[in-house]
């Protein structure tokens, strides 16, 4: 296939929660309400949250679920049920700034050289955030950003990939999904029969067909020339 452009998810795949959106933020914020929170049982809560987690039906862009999402954390944490609501918008304010993520080492290189090869570049994401803030606040050199909050779909959903490859003016054969949701962005970007590849910077599927460690091994997944 001739490549025309890359179509990036955000969260885990460039960026990461900083320290500002850890368990710390958590227990400061329980702090504040006189609960004492065990940060040692945020990562099986978070864990135990992500399993919970559950979309609308015909896949809307949804805040409440991620409101919930928050509150079983806080829960699970050790938080008590009836102030986990209002705890949970406290910690949700963290992550609409942008300053909160930090990007992953290997993103401005390798997006500078897919810019190099003069490929287009959209990012598509799901969340709650002003993705368009994120980008200026990063320096991120992209020519579209489609994301669930404005286009009312969350990823799998074929619109929100539809939207982003009109953008770009490219056809779905032309272009590339990279991401690290198996669901989200690898099975939704092929059923509309684009190439994709999972970026598993945790290891977590070793036998997946097409996938990377990290974005550096991405411009020859690609198939472009390296810099001299």
């Amino acid at each position: 296939m001739t490549v025309r452009a890359v179509l990036f998810d955000v969260d885990f795949t460039l960026c990461r929660p900083g320290p500002e959106l850890s368990a710390d933020r958590y227990a400061r914020i329980a702090a504040r309400h006189g609960i004492t929170l065990d940060t040692s049982r945020y990562d099986d809560a978070r864990d135990a949250a992500v399993l919970n987690l559950k979309r609308h039906p015909e896949l809307l862009h949804d805040e409440s679920i991620w409101h919930r999402f928050t509150e079983d954390i806080f829960i699970g944490m050790g938080g008590p049920e009836a102030i986990a609501s209002e705890c949970a918008t406290e910690i949700e304010e963290g992550w609409g700034v942008s300053e909160n993520f930090e990007l992953f080492e290997d993103v401005l290189p390798v997006l500078e050289e897919l810019r190099r090869a003069e490929l287009r570049i959209a990012l598509v994401s799901n969340g709650i955030r002003d993705l368009t803030e994120f980008v200026a606040h990063h320096r991120l050199d992209v020519d579209a950003i489609v994301d669930s909050r404005s286009h009312g779909r969350v990823k799998p959903h074929p619109t929100i990939f539809q939207a982003a490859l009109a953008s770009l003016a490219v056809a779905p054969g032309d272009a590339v999904m990279v991401g690290d949701s198996l669901e989200e962005d690898i099975d939704g970007a092929r059923a509309l029969g684009m190439r994709a590849i999972l970026i598993d910077r945790e290891d977590r599927h070793p036998d997946f067909d097409e996938r990377l460690m990290d974005l550096y091994g991405l411009p020859a997944a690609l198939g472009l020339a390296r810099p001299a």
